[in-house]
């Protein structure tokens, strides 16, 4: 019996020994973070915003950490692929994720492989891009109230523009219709050019747009914008009203672009990574960088950017199911 304990004795203080080298151990690679090399995961094709932020944040990662950083585009499945790779890397802070506001509105739309709320732990925000409904310049109006009044006055002979089934563009078309009491068609597009020539064109009657790639149009004339997202006006749009201050409801969230770390990531890691990302979107020309894409740099903690997450999650779940809106 003696031996039996002694026996028991000597297994604990030897998993206790382990236990206390795989801390030390987990203690002093987060404490050496970086000290290899980190993949940012782009779940979109190469060119677009997403990859362009990336990759610019990433120069700069590298150039203060001293570690390579290389970016990697996982297009496929509205991005479902590239999440879900991100999702089920280790994590230790070596695989990052620059995913966009479709996280959140996702599990609403589609069966996932991984779970948004528990699966990924929230950065920070690189930016958020403002939505603005636009009308030809052509449009005999000025503005949402006497859009809205065009409308009723020609039901059934006016379509919406967006970037196809699903997205914000979608869910705030379906949204203004319901508060509105519009009869306005759904009319999908696989990129913003042909959407924005067709607008142009007159073949479209108006669509949601983001500031980034409207915005020349705006300056121009050849598009008007009636109301924007947010809540509070555009500075590059000072008249535009915000939907908000139209009547309408549950036009203030904004698209983002943001940084996600597998969950499980030690807190250390994922504070350190959030603190240099955000130091790296304040800089002077990484801001400038951003607002020439028409998008506002954010960078907040993770915390803040995690209340944003829960938030926007309870409120696009409702409005998809609310506005029946589904992808097809």
């Amino acid at each position: 019996m003696k031996h039996v304990i002694q026996r028991r004795e000597a297994l604990v203080t030897l998993a206790a020994g382990l236990s206390a080298i795989t801390c030390a151990t987990s203690a002093l690679a987060q404490a050496n973070y970086p000290s290899k090399p980190i993949r940012v995961i782009v779940p979109y094709a190469p060119g677009g915003a997403t990859d362009i932020l990336a990759r610019m944040v990433a120069a700069k990662l590298q150039e203060s950490w001293g570690q390579t950083v290389v970016v990697e585009n996982k297009p496929g499945a509205s991005g479902v692929l590239g999440n879900d790779a991100v999702a089920k890397s280790a994590p230790d802070g070596y695989t990052v994720l620059l995913g966009i506001t479709a996280m959140v509105q996702l599990a609403t739309l589609m069966k996932l492989p991984y779970d948004t709320a528990k699966d990924f732990i929230p950065v920070t925000q690189l930016a958020v891009s403002t939505s603005v409904l636009a009308v030809p310049a052509a449009t005999p109006v000025k503005t949402l109230a006497e859009y809205i009044a065009l409308l009723k006055a020609q039901p059934g002979k006016h379509g919406y523009g967006t970037f196809g089934a699903g997205t914000s563009a979608h869910i705030q078309g379906e949204l203004f219709k319901s508060q509105t009491g519009t009869d306005l068609a759904h009319v999908p597009y696989k990129g913003s050019a042909p959407m924005v020539n067709d607008l142009l064109g007159g073949q479209l009657s108006c669509a949601f747009l983001d500031v980034g790639s409207s915005r020349g149009h705006f300056k121009s004339g050849a598009l008007r914008p009636l109301a924007s997202t947010g809540t509070e006006r555009l500075k590059i749009l000072p008249e535009v009203p915000t939907f908000a201050e139209a009547g309408l409801k549950n036009f203030e969230p904004r698209g983002w672009f943001a940084y996600f770390l597998p969950a499980g990531t030690p807190a250390p890691v994922v504070n350190k990574l959030a603190t240099e990302l955000a130091r790296i979107i304040r800089l002077p020309d990484v801001s400038a960088r951003i607002d020439e894409l028409g998008l506002l740099p954010v960078g907040n903690t993770p915390e803040q950017f995690a209340a944003i997450v829960r938030n926007e999650s309870l409120l696009y779940a409702k409005l998809i199911k609310d506005l029946n809106i589904r992808i097809e």
